[in-house]
């Protein structure tokens, strides 16, 4: 296993504009391709959608990384969106999951990466706490890199983090054309 050249950081990409998740897949794809071992876990996303009477794959991040030996994503959400003013209970304790199993990794160093895939967007909603998010930083090993992504970065995670970056939208066609979410682009 090929470690980071300078130790890990913590990187936090946040914002309205599109392309916080892309961007945490572009740089797990990047270091899995340097050998190193990395570990996405993805709140408030699930793997599987029953379309027409049949699964298929939701996200299609989840079919191409299946065959990356060194990526592992692990979805920790319903099919359905959650409720930010009332989030149900299954909801919070798959979150909870969720965090649990980034203190695990963290705690026994399972992966070089660790990619908390809408963890803002968790916190902020009220699905695991920001005590916890910053628990996460303080608990990771030096050469373990963390990447957050979601909207709502707390000032305290944007303090604690190496890192931050903010997409801004500009325009999109959601807005401008009333286009709905594509296949291969937003999922």
């Amino acid at each position: 296993m090929v470690k980071p050249d300078i130790g890990g950081k913590v990187q936090v990409y946040t914002g309205n504009g599109k392309g916080k998740t892309t961007c945490a897949l572009g740089l797990g794809m990047r270091a899995a391709g340097h050998g190193l071992d990395v570990l996405m876990i993805s709140f408030m996303k699930a793997k599987v959608a029953e379309r027409s009477g049949t699964n298929e794959i939701n996200y299609g991040e989840f079919k191409t990384i299946e065959q990356i030996p060194n990526f592992t994503i692990i979805p920790v959400g319903r099919e359905t969106f959650v409720d930010k003013d009332n989030p149900d209970p299954v909801d919070i304790k798959m979150a909870q999951n969720g965090l649990k199993m980034a203190q695990d990794a963290l705690a026994e160093h399972k992966c070089d990466v660790l990619i908390l895939d809408e963890i803002n967007v968790a916190v902020e909603w009220n699905l695991i706490s920001l005590d916890d998010q910053l628990s996460l930083i303080k608990m990771k090993p030096a050469d373990v890199e963390i990447i957050m992504t979601g909207r709502y970065a707390s000032e305290e995670i944007v303090e604690a983090a190496d890192l931050v970056t903010e997409m801004k939208e500009i325009k999109h066609y959601f807005e401008t054309e009333k286009i709905l979410a594509r296949r291969g682009f937003e999922f």
